[in-house]
């Protein structure tokens, strides 16, 4: 039955997007000229991944704290990181941002194609040129006012647990001067683990938003420090998330 619920749940997401991809396309195309920062795409697909969270009967997500996100604020946004589905339920943010996503997506098709036409930042993990680009580009979004969502982590959680934070994500809110606003997730892990295409289902997803760290606030001008003392605390938020579910 779970084999089936797979199958039935990854035809309604490709369906999805053959519906839906060549009418962005074609709105992309007609204001390539006119709009720098791609933010039709953006919106589409954030509304596109609302529209999928609602459709798909795998999962009941939770979300809560939106009222702690400023609007017209730009944030470095952060997220643990447990499975490729992360990537639609944190769009339900309605939030306008870049992600940045590593350069194997790009070959993906019609997720590489989106990350293209929405002008998102790729990265190739293994080089340093690559991440320095990476960054300078980042800290030009920032400073032009469009915030940037990254998965410090740099890759899925094979536990479900926190892993360690990387400092590019730091390292950029203390150069640009912005705030970090922490997101936290649970329960798609058990839906789509990584390394895996069978689906669960019947599951609940709890997303956060955590209150933001304003550069006031930073603990530390260190980066890595900075990258400890967040992952330290939204690990604590984890442990008391899930306590709380225990307890119900």
């Amino acid at each position: 039955m779970n084999i089936l619920k797979s199958v039935v749940a990854w035809i309604i997401a490709l369906c999805f997007m053959v519906l839906f991809f060549p009418l962005t396309f074609i709105i992309w195309l007609m204001l390539l000229p006119f709009e720098r920062e791609r933010a039709f795409v953006h919106w589409s697909l954030v509304y596109q991944s609302v529209f999928l969270t609602w459709l798909l009967p795998i999962w009941k997500a939770d979300i809560r704290g939106r009222e702690k996100i400023i609007k017209g604020t730009t944030y470095v946004i952060i997220s643990n990181h447990q499975s490729m589905l992360d990537t639609i339920l944190i769009n339900n943010l309605r939030y306008r941002y870049k992600w940045i996503s590593k350069i194997e997506n790009e070959k993906v098709p019609f997720i590489g194609w989106y990350l293209k036409m929405a002008d998102y930042i790729s990265v190739n993990r293994g080089d340093e040129q690559s991440k320095q680009a990476m960054l300078e580009k980042s800290l030009n979004c920032l400073r032009r006012g469009t915030s940037i969502m990254i998965f410090p982590e740099g890759t899925r959680s094979k536990d479900n647990e926190i892993g360690f934070y990387k400092r590019g994500a730091f390292q950029l809110a203390m150069q640009a001067n912005v705030p970090i606003l922490p997101v936290l997730i649970d329960g798609t892990g058990g839906i789509l683990p990584k390394h895996g295409l069978r689906v669960g289902n019947g599951y609940h997803i709890n997303i956060r938003i955590l209150d933001p760290i304003l550069p006031a606030s930073f603990v530390t001008e260190n980066p890595d420090e900075l990258a400890k003392w967040v992952h330290d605390s939204m690990a604590a938020e984890l442990k008391s998330l899930r306590a709380g579910d225990q307890a119900k």
